[in-house]
């Protein structure tokens, strides 16, 4: 009867304290979750500490188990095969992934609104986590790529500081190159790039082809300034009395051999369109940047409240009444926008589906 109430005490006992155990691991998870939600940048150490936890738990309620030490090790033993069997069948998928997301994060190579092309995949970085990307494509698409398949293939970031956009032109040789730069010039320059310049491509059997470019520094409207500068071109080319067809077109109508094709010059003055395809087309892109600058905001708010409190700490009775007011006033601002970046964070996320 002492054997069996022993028993029973030591069952309820191991009972309690996987429970205990299970309250833990649970309670780790969720501050995690909610310590990260303002944070989804860190969204890979959210999901660190979170697998770390299950596993330290699962070894923690093996530990306790009222069974004897020789089952408890095969126990282990079988936990230790198994994670071993799990890293090596995944080790060229889930855990290549991983590391891959591990190494883009400690490059810093871009971040969340930023321009990459890699591969045949080109748009705005809208998600960074822990197995993949997600980007924006210029028809508004999501696309999402394996952290394996990023560190795998060469990929191109555009500078936020700013990047070069050109157009082609292939125009006869009976038009003096030293007109065409000048048209050039002039059109990169109504099309408000910085710094423009010409360059002579290929010079082919009937025809010399042209390249106009100039530096963006505004990169968020990429597709709108590639459009205006198409348009300048157009304008400049024709406004200086110049074709843009090739030396081999033809046309049946019977023309007078003067007449040039190309639309009559509209002397009315184009009215400046302020809107741009770019926030409709990379509209979630532009929200994950906004986000990202918010979180920088943040991080610079949580750097002053420190500076605050240590200041506070050092300063007399008489000076503390200003910095109480600034800290207060800094921390109010700093749990506003935690809440702004997280409900901004769950409308990022909905936009996926």
């Amino acid at each position: 009867m002492d054997l069996t109430s022993e028993t029973l005490q030591l069952t309820a006992l191991s009972i309690f304290e996987i429970a205990i155990v299970f309250a833990i691991a649970f309670g780790i998870n969720y501050l995690v979750r909610r310590h990260y939600a303002a944070h989804p940048g860190l969204t890979t150490r959210m999901q660190i500490i979170q697998a770390v936890t299950v596993l330290v738990a699962v070894v923690v309620i093996l530990a306790v188990l009222p069974i004897g030490d020789s089952r408890r090790g095969q126990l282990l033993s079988l936990l230790g095969i198994l994670l071993s069997a799990a890293i090596a069948l995944s080790s060229t998928t889930v855990l290549g992934n991983a590391m891959g997301g591990l190494m883009l994060r400690s490059i810093k190579a871009f971040k969340p609104g930023d321009f990459v092309r890699v591969g045949d995949h080109f748009g705005r970085v809208t998600e960074m986590d822990l197995f993949h990307i997600e980007i924006q494509t210029e028809t508004s698409d999501l696309t999402t790529l394996s952290n394996i398949y990023m560190i795998s293939n060469p990929f191109k970031v555009m500078r936020s500081t700013g990047t070069i956009i050109s157009v082609e032109v292939t125009l006869g040789y009976d038009v003096s190159r030293r007109r065409i730069r000048e048209l050039l010039l002039e059109a990169a320059s109504r099309a408000g790039l910085e710094e423009p310049f010409v360059q002579v491509g290929e010079l082919g059997d009937f025809s010399v082809s042209y390249r106009v470019a100039g530096l963006l520094t505004d990169v968020s409207r990429l597709i709108a300034a590639r459009s205006r500068l198409r348009e300048m071109t157009l304008d400049a080319m024709h406004e200086g009395g110049i074709e843009i067809v090739s030396p081999n077109f033809m046309n049946q109508r019977v023309l007078d051999p003067k007449q040039k094709m190309m639309p009559p010059i509209e002397r009315r003055r184009e009215e400046e369109d302020d809107s741009t395809p770019d926030s409709v087309v990379f509209d979630k892109a532009e929200q994950a940047a906004s986000v990202e600058a918010e979180r920088d905001a943040h991080k610079q708010l949580l750097a002053t409240i420190g500076e605050l409190q240590e200041q506070l700490k050092s300063s007399e009775e008489q000076a503390a009444g200003p910095l109480r007011t600034q800290l207060e006033e800094a921390t109010a601002e700093a749990e506003a926008l935690a809440r702004a970046i997280e409900a901004r964070e769950a409308e990022l996320k909905g936009g996926n589906s």
